[in-house]
This record gives C-alpha cells, sequence and structure tokens, in this order.
C-alpha cells in the first residue's frame, strides 16, 4: 500500500504528521509492502498515522454524486491510486448532478456556467493546501480532479520510494509483470529512491519509467544488492542523473566506482557501502571535476585519501559531510583544508580523532564556513568554541551534540558570534544553567536546541 508525505505550513500539525515527515501504512494481505513519498532527502522511520476525513462539500456549486461518496482520506492508497490506476468518471459532476438525478430534468443550455467542482482554475488553486497524501486520494475522485492534480507543478519536492516487493505484479499464472510506471511519468518525478532492489530490477525500471533516460536527475539506491556491472549501467543509461545515492550496498566495489562515475555528477553520498576506502575517494576526485557535494560515511578512510582532492573540485566542492569516519585525525584535516578551502559546510560528525588542533585549522583556513557539526566528537573542549568564535565570522550552524566535554565556559565564547542563527547542544552534560544566561545576549539566534543534558 502507498502513503505520501505530508508538509504542512507554520507550527500547526495535523493529527497524520510525524515528526520525520513520513507516513507508513501496514502491509495488507496482497504482499505488497509499504512505500512513501518524502520531501527532501529519506527518513529514518516512518509512522503509523491515519489522515483526517474530507470535509463534506454541501454547497450546491459543489455536486457530488450520492450513491458514490468520496474516498476517506484516511483509506489506504493502492498502487493504482498512486501510480495512476483507473479513477471514477466526471461526468456526474461536470453535470452538476447527483447520481441519482435524472439528466434530462437538468438545464442543458450551453451559456451555463461550468460548476466549480470541475472548474480548472479554482481547482488549481484549492488544490494547492492539501499535502501530497491527500492529493494522492483527491486524484481517484474524478477524471477531472485527476488531470489537474497529475500536474508537475504539484508534485516538486517528492521523491517516490519503491519497495523491491511493490516493482512487480503477480498475474494469475504465478509469473510477474512490472508495474505501471505511467501515473509516476505523467506527474513528472525526476526523483526516485529505489530499496531492497536488484541489477535485474534497475533494468526493469529504466525499460518501464519512460523518463529514466534522461529525465531522471536523482537516484537513491537503499539495502540493495547492486553489482559493479549494475552500477555502471544504470549510469551509462540513466543519462540525467547528477545526484546519485548509495547506501548499505554492499555488492559493489571501489572497481565500480572506477568504471561507473561520470563527469556530469554533481552530489554524491556513499553511507554503510563496506567496499568503500581511499581507493573509493580517488575514483570520486579523478572521475567528478564537477563535484560540489559529498557525503560519505567510510570506516575505512584515511587522511591519506583527503589530499586527492584535485584543484577544480577546491573550486567546485562546498559541501563536504563526512560521519563516523573513525580513521580521520587532525592530519586529515591539514589535507583537507588545503585540498578544498572554499567549503560552506562541514560535517565532522563521528570522527572521534578529531582534537581541539583540528578544529583551529578549519577555523584558521575556511573563513566561509556557514554550517559546521561537530558532533560526536568527544575530544572537543571550550579552546575549539574560541577559535570558532574567533575566526569564523560568517557562521550561521553550529551542531556540538554529544561533546561532552564542552562547559559554560565554551558558550561565553559563543556568545560574541553576530552571525550564529542554530545551535545544538544536545547531550553536551556539562552545560549548565549560567552557560545558557550567556547566550541571553545572541541577538541573532533564533534556534536553540538542547536535550537531556541539564
Amino acid at each position: 500500500m502507498w502513503k505520501m508525505s505530508n508538509q504542512s505550513d507554520g507550527n500547526t500539525k495535523p493529527p497524520c504528521l510525524p515528526r520525520n515527515g513520513l507516513v507508513k501504512l501496514a502491509s495488507q494481505p496482497n504482499g505488497l509492502s509499504s512505500a512513501s513519498i518524502t520531501k527532501g532527502t529519506p527518513a529514518v522511520k516512518n509512522r503509523l498515522c491515519q489522515l483526517p476525513p474530507v470535509p463534506a462539500l454541501t454547497s450546491p456549486a459543489f455536486p457530488v454524486p450520492t450513491e458514490r461518496p468520496l474516498p476517506s482520506l484516511a483509506s489506504p492508497l493502492s498502487l493504482a491510486a498512486l501510480a495512476g490506476g483507473p479513477c471514477p468518471s466526471s461526468e456526474p459532476l461536470a453535470a452538476g448532478l447527483s447520481s441519482g438525478e435524472n439528466p434530462s430534468q437538468a438545464p442543458a443550455s450551453p451559456t451555463e456556467r461550468q460548476p466549480l467542482a470541475v472548474d480548472e482554475k479554482i481547482l488549481n488553486g484549492l488544490f494547492c493546501y492539501f499535502s501530497a497524501c491527500e492529493k494522492c486520494v483527491l486524484a481517484q475522485v474524478c477524471k477531472a480532479w485527476r488531470r489537474v492534480l497529475y500536474q508537475p507543478k504539484f508534485w516538486v519536492g517528492l521523491t517516490p520510494v519503491l519497495h523491491a516487493k511493490e516493482l512487480y505484479n503477480v498475474l494469475p499464472g504465478g509469473e510477474k509483470e512490472f508495474v505501471n510506471l505511467q501515473g509516476f511519468a505523467t506527474r513528472g518525478f525526476d526523483g526516485f529512491c529505489l530499496v531492497g532492489v536488484s541489477d535485474l530490477d534497475i533494468c526493469e525500471f529504466i525499460d518501464n519509467y519512460s523518463l529514466s533516460k534522461k529525465g531522471v536527475k536523482s537516484m537513491s539506491l537503499k539495502r540493495s544488492t547492486i553489482t559493479d556491472a549494475g552500477l555502471e549501467v544504470m549510469l551509462e543509461q540513466m543519462q540525467g542523473v547528477v545526484r546519485l545515492e548509495l547506501s548499505g550496498c554492499n555488492d559493489f566495489t571501489e572497481a565500480g566506482l572506477w568504471s561507473s562515475l561520470n563527469a556530469r555528477i554533481t552530489s554524491l553520498s556513499v553511507s554503510d557501502c563496506i567496499n568503500v576506502a581511499d581507493d573509493a575517494i580517488a575514483a570520486i576526485s579523478q572521475l567528478l571535476p564537477n563535484l560540489a557535494e559529498l557525503s560519505l560515511q567510510a570506516y575505512h578512510v584515511t587522511d591519506t585519501a583527503l589530499a586527492y582532492f584535485t584543484a577544480k573540485q577546491g573550486y567546485t566542492t562546498h559541501t563536504l559531510r563526512l560521519h563516523s569516519c573513525w580513521e580521520i585525525t587532525n592530519h586529515g584535516v591539514v589535507n583537507m583544508v588545503h585540498s578544498l578551502p572554499n567549503l560552506t559546510s562541514l560535517s565532522l560528525s563521528g570522527c572521534s580523532k578529531v582534537t581541539d588542533d583540528g578544529v583551529e585549522l578549519v577555523a584558521e583556513n575556511l573563513r566561509k564556513l556557514r554550517s559546521l557539526d561537530l558532533s560526536w566528537c568527544p575530544r572537543i573542549t571550550d579552546m575549539a568554541l574560541e577559535y570558532i568564535a574567533c575566526d569564523l565570522h560568517k557562521l550561521e550552524e553550529l551542531v556540538l551534540d554529544r561533546c561532552v566535554r564542552i562547559t559554560d565556559t565554551g558558550l561565553s565564547y559563543l556568545s560574541t558570534m553576530s552571525s550564529l542563527r542554530s545551535l545544538y547542544l544536545r547531550w553536551c552534560c556539562q552545560v549548565q544553567d549560567f552557560g545558557l544566561k550567556h547566550l541571553l545576549a545572541m541577538r541573532s539566534l533564533r534556534l536553540l536546541s538542547l536535550a537531556d543534558g541539564l
């Protein structure tokens, strides 16, 4: 079964929206597992929730068939609903009649105004107020509504998440048939997240999705068994892909990166892939001259790899995230700040061997930084915060979660930063109430996150 994420404005959230922006329905007897449509990058958990029902349309200007009620927004979405299956005809709405009335009794003057319920101008404005999940249900009401709702503008920024078991329909004879993806193509989705897929599944996806060759800009593969050959075929066939994510894919090797990476890729994320080490960084640095964003979670990457970046990448790369790269030390930081001097966003989260000296190198050499993440770096002390406050005058976001050696003294240094807008101090066990008083003078601070440490 299918659900779509909801994104609401303001602080008020409907009861169906969990904190991570995903909704999930339990698996049904037909064997289909859950899928979701996420906004931005995929979240770590889905939650079961129920959507509120559609308000009743009782105005005479909104005639609704009485024998075929509107589907409830709390109803689960079928694969046909999300992928573009059949929907009820729009004639009863277009005629302004309930299903129990005689059409001959209605005025048939061609000069009559079109009913509001199928007026495309009104519907275009009305449907903007519904969540993606609700739009998917409303598209089942009639053909007129579906025609309006299936415009690509209503689905911008959403990424369909397709699980391997949902990519096939089982025919009466026991054979499998790939699902119809025309509904996704109509709405113009340019990014997909495929979960648990194999090389064959990816080839079937390319053959069955009409926009796959040029129209797909972003591909994410999670917990999949893609091999070097499958990765090479995917990037060779899908010529439009510029953003690539590989997470939990343990069957491809560094040789696969050398044979498949293409210079058009500007954003790459690799995490929890056991075969990734220094040679993978060499492939990335040599084959991706236009790389703007790199996210890497690799336990075997060493300081040497951070010296591989080319001079061109020094100008183009603005975001580097090194998550839980346990072998990276201050020597690696030296290589990084000289190779990538134009970084505006840096994460060393979980790089537990980085110390205050490494932070000093960052502060002195990366003056353009606007975001810095030092969470889960247990060797960071108040001295590092002094370096940050003195040199990073453009810094807007600072993440210090689980930096257990930071004290109230460190916060007094941060209180002098006029540009800082977001500060995360969750689980900093030595920060006390007195230290937080230093932050009262920070006029630009808009977000302060605390948890458990106080």
